[in-house]
C-alpha cells in the first residue's frame, strides 16, 4: 500500500535552509546591523541544511522501500480562466534521490566554507547566498508544476549570479556573472517558450495533467509550419537545459563562473544548477518520448559538449578550470543519456558526478589552500608528502572521473556508453564515437592535473607571481613558502565526499537502472527506444559488470590516457612543449575556446548593440518620440493656428462663414438630385 509523506515534514524540507539564510543574511550583515557574528551564521546555515538532509535522507527511505509518494497542491495563487497558478510538491524516486544529492553536497560545502571563507569579509553574506542557492534548488527539484518549476529555476540562476560575482570589486568576477547571466536567459527565453505552448494547448502547468495529454499534443502541427507540435515543445525546453546544463554553444558562462569561490564551484558544478537542465528533460520524459527528432537534436548537442570541451581541458593550467572544463564534458555525457532514452542513466550519471565532481572542485580548493592561493599547476608538484589527505582523496575523485570499474563513475559513465551503443535514432553514431572518445580525452586531463599537482618535482619557487616571505620569516628567507595540508573543516568534507565516489555506483545501479526505482518517475517507450531493455539483457550485477570492463574499451582508453599523461608530464617533461610548438595553430584554437568568445562578444554582442542603437535612435528617438509623440503635438499646434486665424471676433465674419456653408450644402444637395 503507497503511504503517503507528511505536508509538514516536506516544507521543512526547502524552509530550513531558507530560515538559516535570512538570518545570516540580514541580521549577519550592515544591512540588519551585523547583530548576528560569524559563528551563529554558520552554524544556523549549516543547521538548516542539516535537517534538510535528514528528513530528506528518511524521505527517500519511505520512498524506496515503503512506497511513499506526495502530489499535492499546497497554495494556489490564482486562476486565470482555466489555468491554475499553484505551488505544490511532487515527491517520488526522482525528487527524493535529487533532494539527498542537493541537500548532502550542500551541507559539505557549507562546512568546508569555514575553512576556505575563514579570512573574507563577507563570510556571513556568502552563507546566506549558498543557503539560499540551496532553497531555490529544493524547490526546483520538489515542484508538481512548471510555474514552481520555473521560479526555482529563475532563482538558481539568480543566486549564480550572485555568488559568481561575490567579490565584487573584482572586474573579471563581475564581468563572469553578467555573462552567466545573460547566456542563461537565452536558453530562459527558450524555455519559457516552451512551458507557454504547454499551458496554451494542454491547459494546465500541473505535470499529471500535462503528461495525461500528452498523445493529444503529438498529434498536432505547429501553427503555420509542418512541424509537430510536440517536437516545437520539446527542443524549446531544451534550449533552457542548454542554457542552465551549459550545453554547446550555452556553455561558454561555465568556464569563467570559476571567478566565484571555490565553495560556490563545487555547489553550481556538483548539485545545483547545472543539473537542473538534466533533472528537467528526465522530468519531462513523457513528453520527449514522443519526438525522436528532439532527442536526437539533444543526443548531438550532447555529444559535442562531451568531446570538444574535453579538449579544451587539456590545456588548462589553472587547476579549477581543468575541473570546470571536466564538468562541460560530464554534462555532455548526462545530456546523450537523455537522447537515448536512458533517463534513469543520466539521472545516475547526474548523481554519482554529484558526488566525485564536489569532491574534485574541494580537493581543488584546498590545494589553493596550501598552496597559499597559487592555481596554477604549472608551480605546483610534489603537494602529496605535504598534504596527505587532499592528495588520497584527489586520487579516488579523479579515478571515480575517468570511470575506473568499481569506482561510482565507472557504472554511469559505462551505461551511458553502451545505451548511446544500443541506440538506433539519427546522431547515435556521432554521439557513440564521441562519448568513447571523451573517455580518453577525461583520463589524459584529469591525470595531468593529478600528476602536476601531486608528483614530480616541486615547482613552487619558480613561480614568478609566488608569495615570497622578505623578512625571512619561518626560516624560508626569499623562498616561496612551503605546502601544508588544509584544517578539518575543509579535509572532513573531502573524506565524507570520497566514500560516496568509490561505493554508490556499487550500491545503487541494480535499483536504479533495473529494478523499479523510477518506475513511476521516468517514462520510457521501450518499442521505440530499447536502449534500457537491451541494458538489462546483458547486466548481471555490479561485480560481473566491473570484471567485464576491465576487457572493454572504455577501460583500456582510459588506462592510456593515465599512462600518456604520466610519460607526458613525469618521464619526459619536455615532450608537451614540442607538441606545442609543432601543433601551434591547434593548440591557438584550443586556448581561444573554439573563439566562440570572440563570436559572441564581436559579432552577436556587436549586432545586438548596434540593432539597439538603431532602434533607440531610428526607433526611439526618429519614429516614437520624433513623429509620433512630437508630431503629434506640433500638427494639433498647425491646425489650432489654422483654426485659430477663423476666431476674429467680427460678427459680419461668422455671417459671411455661415452664408459661404448654406450656399455650399444647397450645391452639395442639388448636384446629389440630378
Amino acid at each position: 500500500m503507497t503511504q503517503t509523506l507528511s505536508v509538514s515534514t516536506l516544507l521543512a524540507v526547502p524552509l530550513a535552509p531558507l530560515a538559516g539564510a535570512l538570518v545570516a543574511g540580514i541580521f549577519g550583515t550592515s544591512f540588519g546591523g551585523n547583530w548576528v557574528g560569524r559563528r551563529l551564521s554558520h552554524t544556523l546555515t549549516i543547521l538548516g541544511v542539516l535537517v534538510a538532509f535528514i528528513i530528506s535522507a528518511m524521505t527517500l527511505k519511505s520512498v524506496a522501500l515503503d512506497g511513499a509518494r506526495f502530489n499535492e497542491t499546497l497554495y494556489t495563487w490564482m486562476t486565470v480562466g482555466g489555468l491554475k497558478m499553484e505551488i505544490g510538491f511532487l515527491v517520488d524516486s526522482l525528487t527524493a534521490m535529487m533532494m539527498c544529492v542537493v541537500t548532502f553536497v550542500s551541507l559539505m560545502v557549507h562546512i568546508y566554507t569555514i575553512g576556505y571563507m575563514e579570512e573574507d569579509d563577507g563570510y556571513n553574506r556568502f552563507f546566506a547566498y549558498i543557503s539560499l542557492f540551496t532553497f531555490s534548488m529544493l524547490m526546483l527539484v520538489m515542484s508538481n508544476n512548471l510555474l514552481q518549476l520555473f521560479f526555482g529555476w529563475e532563482a538558481v540562476g539568480l543566486m549564480s549570479y550572485l555568488l559568481i560575482g561575490f567579490w565584487f570589486n573584482k572586474p573579471s568576477a563581475v564581468f563572469a556573472n553578467m555573462k552567466a547571466f545573460l547566456v542563461n536567459r537565452v536558453g530562459d527565453f527558450g524555455f519559457i517558450l516552451g512551458i507557454g505552448l504547454i499551458a496554451a494547448y494542454a491547459g494546465t502547468l500541473n505535470y499529471g495533467e500535462a503528461f495525461a495529454k500528452a498523445d493529444e499534443l503529438s498529434k498536432l502541427v505547429f501553427p503555420g509550419t509542418g512541424w509537430m507540435l510536440i517536437t516545437v515543445i520539446c527542443i524549446c525546453l531544451f534550449i533552457g537545459a542548454m542554457g542552465k546544463s551549459a550545453q554547446f554553444p550555452l556553455h561558454v558562462w561555465l568556464p569563467d563562473s570559476m571567478e566565484g569561490p571555490t565553495p560556490i564551484s563545487a555547489l553550481i558544478h556538483a548539485a545545483t544548477m547545472v543539473t537542473a537542465g538534466i533533472f528537467m528533460v528526465a522530468r519531462m520524459s513523457p513528453l520527449f518520448e514522443l519526438s525522436d527528432t528532439a532527442l536526437s537534436f539533444i543526443m548531438v548537442i550532447g555529444g559535442i559538449t562531451a568531446l570538444f570541451m574535453g579538449f579544451l581541458g587539456v590545456i588548462q593550467n589553472d587547476i579549477k578550470r581543468v575541473v570546470a572544463y571536466s564538468t562541460l564534458s560530464q554534462l555532455g555525457y548526462m545530456t546523450v543519456a537523455l537522447g537515448a532514452s536512458a533517463y534513469s542513466v543520466a539521472v545516475f550519471h547526474l548523481m554519482t558526478h554529484a558526488f566525485f565532481k564536489a569532491l574534485l572542485f574541494l580537493a581543488a580548493g584546498s590545494v589553493i589552500i596550501g598552496m597559499h592561493h597559487n592555481q596554477d599547476i604549472r608551480w605546483m608538484g610534489g603537494v602529496r608528502k605535504y598534504m596527505p589527505i587532499t592528495w588520497i582523496t584527489s586520487l579516488l575523485g579523479s579515478l571515480a572521473l575517468i570511470g575506473t570499474p568499481l569506482f561510482a563513475g565507472f557504472y554511469s559513465k559505462d551505461s551511458i556508453i553502451e545505451a548511446v551503443r544500443e541506440s538506433h535514432l539519427a546522431g547515435s553514431g556521432f554521439a557513440y564515437f564521441a562519448v568513447l572518445a571523451s573517455v580518453f580525452v577525461t583520463a589524459f586531463y584529469s591525470f595531468r592535473l593529478y600528476f602536476l599537482v601531486f608528483h614530480g618535482k616541486e615547482r613552487f619557487d619558480q613561480n614568478p607571481e609566488a608569495h615570497h616571505d622578505p623578512h625571512g620569516a619561518h626560516g624560508h628567507e626569499g623562498k616561496a613558502p612551503k605546502p601544508h595540508e588544509s584544517p578539518w573543516v575543509v579535509t572532513v568534507p573531502l573524506i565524507l565526499l570520497a566514500i560516496p565516489s568509490v561505493v554508490i555506483g556499487f550500491m545503487t545501479i541494480q535499483p536504479m537502472l533495473f529494478g523499479e526505482f523510477f518506475k513511476d518517475a521516468i517514462f520510457i517507450n521501450l518499442e521505440r527506444h530499447p536502449a534500457m531493455e537491451e541494458l538489462a539483457k546483458v547486466f548481471h550485477g555490479p561485480v560481473q559488470m566491473a570484471l567485464h570492463g576491465l576487457t572493454a574499451a572504455p577501460f583500456w582508453l582510459a588506462l592510456a590516457g593515465v599512462v600518456l599523461s604520466y610519460y607526458m608530464y613525469l618521464v619526459n617533461p619536455a615532450l608537451p612543449a614540442a607538441i606545442k610548438r609543432k601543433a601551434q595553430p591547434i593548440y591557438t584554437l584550443l586556448e581561444n575556446k573554439y573563439y566562440l568568445d570572440w563570436f559572441n562578444e564581436n559579432v552577436l554582442a556587436r549586432g545586438v548593440r548596434a540593432l539597439g542603437l538603431g532602434l533607440w535612435k531610428g526607433g526611439d528617438e526618429k519614429l516614437i518620440d520624433g513623429a509620433v509623440v512630437n508630431g503629434s503635438w506640433k500638427l494639433v499646434g498647425w491646425v489650432s493656428g489654422m483654426v485659430r486665424r477663423l476666431q476674429s471676433g467680427y460678427i459680419y465674419h461668422y455671417a459671411f462663414g455661415m452664408i459661404i456653408g448654406v450656399f455650399v450644402l444647397m450645391t452639395y444637395f442639388v448636384w446629389l438630385n440630378q
